[in-house]
């Protein structure tokens, strides 16, 4: 049987190739802790202190950054540097008041850009499954690792389940509160989370039939009036007509 790579360290050839460090410079990176996003997603807090943010010069003083309390991730303060932290969250620098959104972009896969105040008490969230739990009522399984539920006067009436998979919510922060609901219908807009279209912002036009649910094709066009195709499982809803969140300059 084969040897496996050690399940605590992560070499630096071995990371993601969007993360922003030095291959060839030290031979380790730190690994992501298991969270609510994957390693092909995310970004560790250290990487994200010291080599995006500028706040650190070595991962000593990041780590120290970090275990003072001054990073928030969604409202809430993370203390472990190996902490991932990936699409849509919210990053809050405490002391200096300074907030950013983790978002797909071209060519990077995914960065942090400034957004205002106002914008980091919500983010938007992807509908990955759904589930029935006591009382008949609905429970909403996010793709960052939330659970959201969805109180139902009658579990009887289909009528009140108008969630749907693939679609997306607006929640609070760090209060998990639905705000909005964001179905995944035309005219919709989308951003696509990964494969070669990653980072672009189109309007949702149609999905094919047939093949696995998550693998359907699915044809969008951008704003300048471009066409273009990617599967179901690299977008996600951001808005009705516009976006609801802030986006990198010239992404629509």
């Amino acid at each position: 049987m084969a040897r496996m790579g050690s399940r605590r360290h992560l070499k630096r050839l071995a990371a993601p190739e969007f993360w922003p460090i030095l291959r060839k410079e030290r031979t380790w990176t730190v690994k992501p802790s298991a969270g609510p996003h994957p390693i092909s997603r995310s970004l560790p807090l250290l990487i994200i202190v010291r080599d995006i943010l500028g706040l650190a010069d070595t991962a000593r003083e990041a780590r120290r950054i970090i275990a003072e309390g001054h990073i928030k991730v969604d409202g809430r303060v993370r203390k472990n540097y190996k902490y991932p932290v990936g699409i849509m969250d919210v990053v809050e620098i405490v002391d200096t008041q300074e907030y950013f959104r983790m978002i797909p972009v071209p060519v990077k896969v995914m960065t942090l850009i400034p957004i205002p105040k106002e914008e980091a008490s919500f983010k938007i969230c992807r509908i990955e499954n759904k589930t029935t739990v006591k009382g008949g009522h609905i429970q909403l399984n996010l793709h960052d690792g939330r659970n959201v539920l969805i109180r139902v006067s009658d579990p009887t009436n289909p009528e009140e389940d108008t969630y749907r998979t693939m679609s997306s919510v607006k929640i609070s922060l760090p209060g998990n509160e639905l705000l909005e609901y964001y179905p995944l219908e035309e005219g919709v807009t989308v951003i696509v989370i990964g494969g070669r279209n990653v980072g672009r912002v189109a309007k949702f036009l149609s999905v094919s039939e047939g093949m696995r649910h998550y693998r359907k094709q699915v044809a969008l066009e951008d704003f300048k009036g471009n066409k273009f195709y990617t599967t179901l499982d690299k977008i996600m809803v951001i808005g009705r007509e516009k976006p609801e969140i802030t986006l990198p300059e010239g992404a629509v």
